[in-house]
């Protein structure tokens, strides 16, 4: 082994570029089984961001199935999910410009162009699910005065005509047809709630025109509903946290049971529809995945016995699952090694048989997660991963300790998993450590656990984040005088608030965060219109809650430096959010330094994009904390700031 060489943290050299960390972005997911062959999509940076669907054949080769500009995204939510079906070697999907239904039928092997089914209008379609003649939806008609209404839908497929099936809620989905083609399952739920505070599961009659009968079998305002499913002799299965834990229940005429109980989650936050934890695999058994202290486990269950054996794996996350009706199940699997792939499970074995792209660090420059459980107020625990500086190439003076940097995860209902992230392992090859944290209102503990942010956003996200550090700087695993901390959406939030009411950190990035709770309850979108009551309060109502915890309100606390990353096209967090912050700091000569992107929504897709917002953050960074990058980087311009 070469002899390692003597830098400063920071400014240790990386094999892995901002370029090759967005190269190896293309990501997989949803996969589905069609007669014999494979679909999947795969995100591309390289292609503007857009969603492809490929086809395996038979014979193992790979065809891409919508010619450029297509692009497989619903914009139900603004965050989609469920945009595409295929039945019968053709392919149904939602075209993210225009947000019609297409179709893709083959001539032998080759697509064909793919030929629309629904016709332009203010419609949006997700959560696809098709039966025999039609397509079971979700849409959401932006057609109407005030917020956009949300129903269930079928698409008739011999003419495109699209019928409203169920309606009255504001919002809908899991649309999934029995069997026998006679009942429909679904979930609805009604402002204020989000599908993870409380949905209703329903059951109707389909006599292949119209629902009838509808029946609600579980779910309320304080029960989170996930994923109904049919079993294939008819019962009805779905996921309830109605024990504090996500867990499995079976339903039919005799009443409800519970499937094999546990304190793990087998469910997750609905942000994207169509998510899937488990799939039958005969009448009687099924794969799933569940989450147990933050990482992902992968089980068979017998629903009679209530028996779950599980199958050991080198992987610590699994997404969509789908069962391939002759014993198997495709999901996407994920590692800390490796990028995610497409595995099929089956029996004990889970093979790969789709690679994402190629790993872009050999082992010994890979950190792994470590899980960490540490103290924070009101005599709670949070949760969280540490990765520690790792490059087997240098060393940085005994008299150091790395620099930090936590990173507090969007939503803020959802979670960090510890899972391969080139976004972490840039960090870390060139010597920062670096801490993803579970605070509290984190998913993947258990529902109490996820309720501790409830009315408490920007107080325990705050402390969680605070805590976590501290917690390893007092392990002697990093240095308090350079704690660094980031985050995006809902974590941009946190880092923001971090920065205005604690005085702990030396240096912060935002990307498309929220500065100003009060803009955020006025001008979102429908779907998290009212998510704000659940973790803050009611607004104008309660505004001086809304006033005492917005960054933008209180500037004059500010004395940490701040670059702020935003897309002009954004509808979840609008720009003005990070431009009315800038222009603050602007005045009060705090440094600051802001980054927008035309074209970029709520989060970036463009390769270039995500490639200076990555590399100007280090730029940044080592600005503030005195260190020079070994890469060649664009300088960013930076307010008030003179070395």
């Amino acid at each position: 082994m070469a002899k390692q060489q003597l830098a400063s943290y920071g400014a240790w050299a990386s094999p892995l570029s901002a370029d090759k960390v967005v190269q190896a972005a293309t990501g997989l997911g949803s996969p589905k089984w069609d007669g014999e062959s494979l679909y999947w999509l795969e995100s591309r940076p390289h292609e503007a961001g857009r969603i492809a669907i490929v086809k395996r054949l038979p014979d193992g080769r790979e065809i891409d199935c919508l010619p450029i500009p297509f692009n497989a995204r619903s914009r139900v939510h603004e965050y989609g999910g469920g945009a595409y079906a295929v039945k019968n070697d053709v392919v149904y999907f939602v075209n993210f410009s225009d947000q019609c239904i297409y179709r893709v039928r083959f001539a032998g092997e080759e697509p064909l162009p793919p030929e629309s089914v629904t016709q332009p209008s203010a419609l949006r379609f997700g959560d696809l699910f098709i039966a025999e003649d039609v397509i079971f939806g979700v849409v959401e008609d932006h057609g109407t005065s005030g917020e956009p209404v949300n129903s269930l839908a079928v698409v008739r497929l011999a003419d495109g005509r699209v019928d409203i099936v169920a309606s009255g809620h504001d919002f809908y989905a899991y649309p999934r047809l029995s069997a026998d083609g006679r009942r429909l399952a679904y979930i609805a739920w009604d402002h204020p709630n989000m599908p993870w505070n409380g949905t209703y599961l329903y059951v109707a009659d389909w006599d292949g025109e119209k629902l009838a009968n509808a029946q609600r079998i579980a779910g309320g305002r304080e029960e989170s509903i996930f994923q109904p499913e049919w079993s294939p002799r008819g019962q009805l299965f779905y996921v309830s946290d109605k024990t504090n834990w996500w867990n499995l229940y079976a339903w039919d005429a005799g009443g409800t049971r519970a499937v094999a109980p546990r304190d793990v989650e087998f469910g997750r936050p609905l942000w994207q529809l169509g998510s899937s934890t488990y799939a039958f695999i005969d009448h009687s058994h099924i794969v799933a995945t569940y989450v147990e202290n933050g990482f992902g486990r992968l089980c068979e269950i017998d629903v009679d016995t209530g028996t779950l054996t599980d199958i050991e794996t080198a992987f610590t996350g699994f997404d969509d699952l789908f069962a391939d009706g002759a014993g198997g199940v495709f999901c996407v699997a994920m590692s800390t090694r490796r990028p995610a792939v497409i595995a099929k499970v089956y029996g004990k074995s889970v093979d790969t048989v789709k690679f994402g792209p190629s790993a872009a660090l050999s082992d010994d420059w890979i950190a792994e997660p470590e899980a960490i459980v540490f103290p924070t107020t009101g005599g709670e625990v949070a949760y969280g991963f540490y990765y520690p500086p790792t490059n087997p190439q240098y060393v940085a003076p005994a008299s150091e300790r790395p620099p930090l940097l936590v990173m507090s995860h969007g939503g803020p209902t959802s979670a960090a998993r510890p899972v391969y992230k080139l976004s972490i392992q840039y960090w870390t090859t060139r010597g920062f450590g670096v801490l993803d944290v579970n605070y509290g209102g984190s998913t993947g503990y258990g529902r109490k656990y996820r309720e501790r942010l409830a009315g408490q956003w920007g107080i325990v996200d705050l402390d969680d984040c605070c805590q976590g550090a501290l917690y390893l700087v007092e392990r002697g695993d990093v240095d308090r005088d350079r704690l660094c901390i980031t985050g995006g959406s809902a974590g941009g939030y946190t880092t923001l608030a971090v920065l205005a009411f604690r005085d702990l950190f030396r240096v912060g990035a935002s990307h498309y965060g929220v500065s100003d709770l009060a803009l955020l309850a006025k001008e979102t979108h429908k779907f998290e219109s009212r998510y704000i009551e659940q973790l803050v309060g009611r607004y104008p109502e309660e505004r001086e809650r809304f006033v005492a915890r917005s960054p933008l309100q209180h500037v004059d606390q500010f004395a940490c430096p701040v670059i702020f990353f935003q897309g002009e096209d954004d509808k979840v967090v609008p720009p003005n959010q990070a431009e009315l912050m800038v222009e603050a700091l602007k005045r009060k000569g705090v440094p600051v330094a802001y980054l927008l992107f035309p074209g970029e929504g709520h989060g970036f897709r463009k390769a270039e994009n995500a490639k200076r917002a990555l590399e100007a953050q280090l730029f940044f960074f080592g600005a503030i904390l005195n260190f020079t990058p070994a890469d060649p980087i664009d300088p960013v311009p930076i307010e008030n700031w003179s070395k």
